[in-house]
């Protein structure tokens, strides 16, 4: 859906290395619903896009690299499966930082359009370089 006064969103780079995983989620989910804006809307899509740096270096705080486990099913009989976060870390690492995005969004017709617009690459380098302003430094938390 897009509406004049959404038009053109922005894009923003942000260095996630060192970065606390849930503080950084609540910050990037604000940008991508658009509530830093003041033209916010709850029922349209007025967010930017975000492009996500160094997501193999986030932190958690706690013991949660061990405890935390993420949980899914296969479908099949007894296809219940479980993984550490610190086993995501060394598999797939830009997905740990994805699904605590997706998590703190709300469950509606909105979020594949919010979680289209999020980009995350696990190392220094990323393919959206022409989409950022000019000498835009990354925003680091």
């Amino acid at each position: 859906m897009s509406h004049a006064r959404f038009a053109n969103p922005l894009w923003h780079l942000v260095d996630a290395r060192g970065q606390v995983v849930g503080r950084l989620a609540t910050q990037i989910t604000t940008i991508l619903r658009g509530k830093h804006k003041p033209n916010f809307s709850p029922n349209y899509d007025c967010g930017d896009y975000v492009v996500v740096i160094n997501a193999q270096d986030v932190k958690f705080t706690g013991n949660k690299t061990n405890d935390k486990k993420y949980t899914w099913h296969t479908g099949w009989v007894g296809g219940i499966k479980q993984m550490t976060v610190k086993g995501q870390l060394d598999k797939k690492p830009e997905e740990v930082l994805r699904k605590a995005v997706l998590g703190m969004m709300a469950k509606n017709r909105l979020q594949k359009a919010y979680s289209q617009k999020l980009r995350i690459f696990p190392g220094n380098l990323h393919s959206h370089t022409d989409m950022l302003p000019e000498g835009t430094p990354p925003i680091n938390q």
